[in-house]
């Protein structure tokens, strides 16, 4: 049974996800999975009887939603302000990029925190939409276009759409888990949206080498996408061992001095970490195991 606690929750999360949208209520209630009628009533306060509770349940896994408030907090590290650098490069220049880094630095967590503060950004687990089909459909879902139908349609639909919002940027982590025929329809959105859509592809050396892998044996569509994504990949890591031991260094004390209330004890889970893993999904089990 979905509570009304966790309905209250979900309302405010989607009102405040509304925010930095710059389509149509309409299509913003697809996004989220319901209809324009639906959303109207949402947003005038309505909480019974307009969704079913597996509805709720899905909107509230899109947006994000917990009942139990998350004490791990937001550190502003040097991964997270490349990133943040960069999507608002690419945003405001209406340009692409590919970061490709070391697991374990806070990617993915940080590529979320940005994303939700920009307007008209959208994020996309490649990792979960791996063929073309389940690609162009749940990205025409998450940026709130029709993604039922003849796949031709959804795909010019979508191309329209991006063409139509302000300034829109999709972020793309995991990209290096598409498949070779989704790769060749980013392109194809690309070559449709240059100078109207920044992408911003996210993934580690699995990426790279599939690119790189593709660009070697001259497979079609790994050149021009590589092209198009500004000709590099970018990453954050140093590669020189003692300036990589001290960025990581750097990186753990970052995260561990704001989740950490005994900051006499930062210094120590920050050891451990670096003698295991370095990285900050150990930080964090270390942190919260204690």
């Amino acid at each position: 049974m979905v509570t009304t606690l966790f309905k209250e929750k979900v309302r405010d999360a989607v009102l405040s996800a509304r925010e930095n949208y710059g389509g149509s209520d309409s299509d913003f209630a697809k996004s989220i999975g319901t209809s324009a009628p639906i959303y109207s009533r949402l947003k005038k306060g309505e909480l019974e009887r307009i969704l079913s509770d597996t509805q709720w349940l899905t909107i509230g896994r899109m947006m994000d939603v917990q009942l139990k408030e998350s004490k791990w907090k937001v550190a502003r590290t040097v991964v997270y302000e490349q990133i943040e650098d960069s999507l608002k490069f690419c945003q405001q220049n209406n340009t692409s990029m590919i970061l490709v880094d070391d697991c374990g630095i806070g990617k993915t967590f940080c590529v979320k925190h940005v994303i939700r503060t920009m307007k008209n950004a959208f994020y996309l687990d490649c990792s979960q939409a791996k063929t073309k089909q389940q690609f162009i459909r749940t990205l025409a879902k998450t940026v709130g276009v029709e993604s039922t139908g003849k796949y031709i349609d959804v795909k010019s639909n979508l191309k329209y759409f991006l063409n139509l919002i302000e300034m829109p940027i999709i972020a793309l982590d995991e990209a290096g888990d598409l498949d070779y025929n989704a790769f060749l329809e980013l392109k194809e959105l690309w070559n449709a949206t240059s100078g109207s859509c920044a992408w911003y592809m996210i993934g580690a050396d699995g990426l790279r080498a599939k690119i790189r892998r593709g660009i070697q044996n001259e497979k079609v569509g790994y050149r021009e996408i590589f092209s198009r994504f500004s000709d590099e990949f970018i990453s954050v890591t140093p590669t020189g061992k003692h300036e990589r031991d001290q960025f990581y260094m750097q990186l753990l004390e970052d995260v561990a001095g704001v989740n950490v209330s005994d900051k006499t004890a930062v210094r120590q889970f920050v050891t451990k970490a670096m003698k295991k893993e370095g990285t900050l999904r150990y930080l964090e089990t270390l942190i919260k195991m204690n």
